[in-house]
């Protein structure tokens, strides 16, 4: 009885063995290499797989997804004999897992050595300035060369990119050294123009207010000028006016040879005003002066006995007249309104006498 327990335990345990061996899970986005014998027998799909047991071996589970691998930083020589240390990132996948698993042995491993001999092509033939600022032109370059080498080994390479781009400390302290001058250079040239535009803006108004100011003087002057010669016009109008006016008040009182003798002699003493008029000579006509004083029958030269106007002289307008035209017409038109003025009085003055000529009127 107690062989018979042991039996079936062995035989309940070999049949659990053998259905282990048989059924095989497969992942999602995997693939089961199977081998008979060593030999490739077939590729498991992702589920449940049913093999051969003890005969069929799943010896490889490979990842079908998109996979990232990061390799170390290489040091590459560029053109200008710059060692520079660049780091990649390369992103592939799996397409043939039975092409992955039989065409190479590590293919991560072939993958990172193959970046790193044709990351040296490509930058070797660059310079440091132009490997600094080519990253897609490289990521291109690398891409292409990777894609065509591992397309037999049934893995497709989608990106490629560069991590970093180191130089040497000394180079990285000549770059920021040559980054900061520039930056200074661009610093100067804008304080430059801005200098610049900050004078040409100060000499335009500096211009500006000259300009207004000589146009300011320019008026005041203009203006200055037509005040004055509205002055000399009212001046010379003035005088004109007051000329006639004394010249009628004198026809209107009909002077005569005892006024105008009085007269004569009231001057005389105004001659002798001054502390430097020490000695004066009188003049020849007080004696007939005096003359005219005491008798009225003794004419003196020159007065008339009938003082009588024979016309009377147009005083005008009482208020002075300014011209409404240019200064030209205006002082024209004063000049011949003083010279009618005297003409008049010239006419007035001259009265017949009693040899027939004229005798000028006082």
């Amino acid at each position: 009885m107690e062989a018979f327990l042991v039996l079936l335990a062995l035989l309940l345990i070999f049949v659990i063995v053998v259905m282990a061996k048989t059924l095989r899970i497969v992942p999602q986005a995997r693939a089961g290499i199977v081998e008979r014998f060593g030999k490739y027998k077939q590729s498991l799909p992702a589920g449940l797989n049913i093999v051969v047991p003890f005969i069929d071996r799943v010896r490889y589970l490979i990842d079908l997804r998109e996979q990232v691998v990061s390799f170390p930083p290489q040091p590459v020589i560029t053109e200008d004999n710059l060692v520079v240390s660049i780091d990649t990132v390369i992103y592939f996948q799996v397409t043939d897992p039975v092409a992955a698993t039989y065409e190479i042995a590590n293919y991560i491993q072939a993958i990172e050595q193959l970046t790193m001999t044709t990351l040296r092509n490509i930058v070797g033939g660059m310079d440091l300035e132009e490997t600094l600022t080519s990253r897609d032109s490289i990521n291109t370059g690398l891409r292409g060369v990777l894609d065509e080498a591992t397309g037999r080994w049934g893995i497709r390479v989608n990106r490629v990119e560069l991590k970093g781009i180191d130089p040497p400390p000394s180079i990285k302290d000549s770059m920021e050294k040559q980054m900061r001058a520039d930056r200074d250079k661009r610093a100067a040239i804008l304080t430059a123009e801005g200098q610049r535009q900050s004078a040409i803006l100060t000499a335009e108004g500096s211009k500006q207010a000259a300009i207004l100011s000589a146009e300011g003087d320019r008026e005041s002057q203009i203006l200055r000028a037509q005040a004055d010669r509205e002055a000399q016009i009212l001046r010379a109008q003035g005088e004109g006016q007051a000329i006639q006016t004394v010249f009628q008040a004198i026809h209107d009182g009909r002077p005569d040879q005892s006024l105008l003798a009085y007269q004569y002699l009231q001057m005389m003493p105004k001659i002798a005003e001054g502390d430097a008029n020490k000695v004066w000579i009188v003049p020849s006509e007080i004696g007939k002066a005096l003359e005219g004083l005491g008798s009225t029958m003794t004419d003196m030269a020159g007065i008339p006995r009938d003082a009588t106007p024979t016309k009377r002289v147009d005083m005008g307008p009482s208020e002075p007249q300014l011209p409404r035209s240019s200064a030209e017409m205006g002082q024209s038109s004063a000049s011949k309104a003083v010279e009618e003025a005297i003409a008049e009085a010239k006419q007035v003055s001259q009265v017949p006498d009693g040899t027939g000529g004229d005798t000028p009127a006082p």
